[in-house]
């Protein structure tokens, strides 16, 4: 997968790609057809294949662009110390979400393997430490953010198995946080 391009009409391309594999990614993975893609973004297929190889990769690339922005959204590290606790309901929530609403997204996810020197790994690695940084900024403890994450993974589990409604979820990733928080304020 080549890097996001720097000029400024390919990268109006590569986000007009993403813009459009967005909507092909709520339907899941298999309704992720790249030659599809390309048409509706209206960009040479080979183009589409220079940056995304894969629909794998596509996808996840989408989430890590997700991720970077909620990333961008989240206080700075000079007032992670005062974050609220709502702050870090709403940045794990909004993960929650992303996950959830687009089933490509947990797909590859749940696919991916971890495979030394690929990019499909170097991709896994940057959107789980983009995922960790954002929560992280949120609450300002590395194991809290992981602990949040993994929680997060669980629930979406649990949802789409039906073992948990999307309420219920929400409500225990509401008190998973709020309990977090108040232990980490105690400490």
């Amino acid at each position: 997968m080549a890097p996001p391009p720097t000029l400024p009409r390919q990268r109006l391309r590569y986000v007009r790609i993403l813009e459009v594999a967005a909507g092909f990614a709520r339907k899941g993975l298999d309704s992720v057809v790249l030659s599809e893609v390309a048409a509706k973004a209206d960009v040479p297929l080979g183009t589409l294949y220079r940056y995304f190889p894969s629909a794998t990769q596509l996808v996840l690339a989408l989430y890590r662009k997700q991720l970077g922005e909620l990333l961008a959204g989240t206080p700075s590290d000079e007032g992670k110390a005062a974050a609220p606790a709502p702050a870090l309901a709403g940045v794990v929530m909004e993960i929650f979400h992303m996950r959830l609403m687009q089933p490509a997204v947990e797909q590859c996810l749940n696919r991916a393997v971890y495979v030394k020197d690929t990019d499909t790994t170097r991709l896994l690695r940057e959107i789980d430490a983009t995922a960790e940084k954002a929560v992280t900024a949120a609450c300002g403890d590395a194991a809290v953010a992981r602990v949040l994450l993994l929680t997060v993974t669980g629930l979406v589990q649990a949802v789409r198995c039906r073992r948990l409604s999307l309420f219920e979820a929400e409500g225990d990733l509401k008190t998973a946080c709020s309990l977090l928080e108040r232990a980490r304020q105690t400490a």
